[in-house]
C-alpha cells in the first residue's frame, strides 16, 4: 500500500522560510510524478508545484520565484522549499503522487504565516 507522509509545516513569520518533506513508501518512488497542493481557510485545494519523473517542474503563479519543488529518488522524498512566505500562504499543504490510473495523497501538514 502506498503511503505519503508530509512533515515540516509549522508557524513562521512573514518573510520566513520552511521546507516541507514528503516521504513515499510502499512503491517505487521514481515512477511517480509528485506534486504539492494547498487548501487555505474557506478555499478550494489548489496546485502549488509539481515535478515530473524526469525533473520537469511547474508552479502556480502565486509562488513562482519563492517556492522550489525538488525530489530525491534515492530517499523516496519530495521537497517544497518555501521562501519569502506571505500571510496568504497559510494553508494545509498536501503531497500528491500520481501516475496513470494511480493517485495518492498525504494527510497534509499545516503551514501558518503569522506575525
Amino acid at each position: 500500500q502506498v503511503q505519503l507522509v508530509e512533515s515540516g509545516g509549522g508557524l513562521v513569520q512573514p518573510g520566513g522560510s520552511l521546507r516541507l518533506s514528503c516521504v513515499v513508501s510502499g512503491s517505487i518512488f521514481s515512477i511517480y510524478h509528485m506534486g504539492w497542493y494547498r487548501q487555505g481557510p474557506g478555499k478550494q485545494r489548489e496546485l502549488v508545484a509539481r515535478i515530473s519523473t524526469t525533473g520537469w517542474t511547474n508552479y502556480a503563479d502565486s509562488v513562482k520565484g519563492r517556492f522550489t519543488i525538488s525530489r530525491d529518488n534515492a530517499k523516496n522524498t519530495a521537497y517544497l522549499q518555501m521562501n519569502s512566505l506571505k500571510f496568504e500562504d497559510t494553508a494545509v499543504y498536501y503531497c500528491n503522487a500520481n501516475r496513470p490510473l494511480y493517485d495518492y495523497w498525504g494527510q497534509g501538514t499545516q503551514v501558518t504565516v503569522s506575525s
